[in-house]
């Protein structure tokens, strides 16, 4: 059972939308519902909050720390596909330094970059192993920790971005994207799919060929700051504005 658990063969491949996926992403939804309504209470118990953020520091550190562990175990750890250079790995590892340190540049980079590529990845991922393989529990659990932490920055820490926010997040992901492709370059490799599409479905299916799905990327970020600023403040600012 630990050997399959571990196992770097494949015996039964990822399903999209399967009852194991599905599950998964009903519990990260009910943790985060439970973060927003009891933001309040958790907020007024310094020791909560602390355990909170402790635990959500905990659960990022030990997913990537075991991944690499997994990779060198099972023989696969390689410079040009495992290195923590994709955007939910770069997020991951912001999101750690974030919890540290309560950095608001962070805080802001994590919420809309964060949110942003962590929640396609947990809508389509680019997985190919089934639960209950290790792959499978680490993928969710990185991916949901990244999103959790974001969203205790803002219901818990108080975070609030602005406008700038989202045009500092922007510009700070297009030069992440532009030193990860150096490195591509550099290492033959394509991470953050910067030199082409990943083998598995994703959205990026649905904005054409190289290179042309680069400038679509470009726009459905801003779209998505966008829209995370308007739905998380914009929204509830008008509506607390209507109750006065």
């Amino acid at each position: 059972m630990v050997a399959s658990f571990f196992s770097s063969t494949i015996s039964e491949p990822f399903s999209a939308f399967s009852t194991a996926h599905l599950s998964a992403l009903g519990l990260f939804a009910v943790f985060a519902i439970l973060m927003f309504i009891f933001r309040d209470k958790i907020r007024s118990k310094p020791k909560l909050t602390q355990a909170i953020r402790f635990t959500l520091l905990a659960a990022l550190v030990a997913a990537e720390v075991s991944l690499h562990i997994w990779y060198i175990a099972s023989d696969v750890w390689s410079a040009q596909y495992t290195l923590p250079l994709e955007l939910c790995s770069l997020m991951l590892l912001a999101a750690i330094l974030m919890l540290i340190t309560r950095s608001r540049f962070l805080a802001g980079l994590v919420f809309f970059a964060g949110i942003g590529g962590a929640l396609q990845a947990l809508l389509t991922p680019n997985l190919a192993y089934a639960y209950p393989h290790f792959r499978f529990v680490q993928f969710f659990v990185a991916h949901a920790a990244i999103i959790l932490s974001a969203l205790y920055m803002i219901w818990i820490e108080r975070f609030r971005p602005t406008w700038r926010t989202v045009w500092t997040a922007l510009l700070s992901l297009n030069v992440i994207a532009l030193i990860v492709y150096l490195l591509d370059w550099l290492l033959d490799a394509n991470y953050m799919f910067l030199r082409g599409k990943p083998d598995t479905p994703s959205i990026l299916d649905m904005f054409g060929d190289y290179p042309l799905y680069l400038l679509a990327e470009e726009l459905l970020a801003l779209f998505t700051f966008v829209t995370l600023y308007i739905m998380f403040f914009v929204i509830p600012d008008a509506l607390r504005r209507k109750k006065q």
